[in-house]
């Protein structure tokens, strides 16, 4: 009886441990995700609640420029003038203007309408100018179409096309612009080719905000890292998606 009641317990005491050492790991869970809550927020803290990106980049990228006014901004694979739109805050709320480049030209219908300051260009931004090349629609989803043939195949259903394609030099250069001092590029896997048909220490923006997905991520951190950018690492918590990039000083 005694060696019984002495088993129990131990059961007991085991039981407990067990339970302290679960609610221990609960709240550790809670703690984290709250700290990582709170400094996720402190740009909403400063700025309000984001209005028209994905994700938080509309607020880092008013946090980097401060809330300039004026500038000017190039956004490749722009999609829709408004929704997930990491320009339309900066073109309606603090007076810049841009150029957005989209190789599906349907997103061009709304942009004299809504987006006055912003010239729409319908291209496959790449490596090489003049070529027509294969692009990838995702009809339920037009935002992850891509000109990647592996990664359309791997989204399911697409529908092909062709579309012109052309350099950020040239288009930059056809319409006349010297210096921008923003550049957005969310091209589904095909970054590195548009970055390497620009002059970026012609051009030198200022910020760049850039989808980087796996499969690309260390080509895109090579080619900052050798026209000396610096990662802007202070929002790297804030963007799951995307990187960004400043011209040392």
């Amino acid at each position: 009886m005694a060696r019984s009641m002495r088993t129990r317990d131990r059961q007991r005491d085991a039981m407990k441990a067990i339970a302290g050492r679960i609610c221990f790991l609960f709240l550790g869970v809670w703690l984290f995700i709250s700290f990582m809550y709170c400094r996720s927020n402190w740009l909403t803290e400063r700025y309000g609640p984001k209005l028209y990106s994905k994700h938080d980049e509309e607020l880092i990228i008013r946090d980097f420029f401060q809330d300039k006014r004026g500038g000017y901004f190039v956004d490749v694979g722009a999609g829709h003038y408004r929704v997930n739109s990491n320009t339309y805050y900066l073109e309606k709320e603090r007076g810049w203007q841009g150029l957005a480049v989209d190789a599906n030209c349907a997103y061009g219908k709304d942009y004299p309408a809504f987006r006055a300051d912003t010239q729409f260009f319908c291209f496959f931004v790449g490596a090489k100018s003049d070529q027509w090349v294969d692009f990838y629609v995702q009809p339920w989803n037009k935002r992850l179409s891509t000109g990647d043939p592996g990664l359309a195949k791997s989204q399911g259903y697409y529908r092909k096309t062709k579309v012109q394609s052309i350099t950020l030099n040239d288009l930059l250069s056809r319409v006349g612009v010297v210096r921008f001092d923003f550049l957005s590029i969310d091209i589904e896997l095909s970054e590195p080719a548009a970055l390497s048909g620009l002059d970026i220490e012609k051009y030198q923006p200022a910020l760049v905000c850039i989808e980087a997905h796996s499969e690309v991520r260390e080509e895109i951190l090579r080619y900052f890292s050798r026209f000396d950018y610096l990662r802007v690492r202070i929002y790297d918590h804030l963007d799951p998606l995307n990187l960004y990039f400043t011209p040392k000083r």
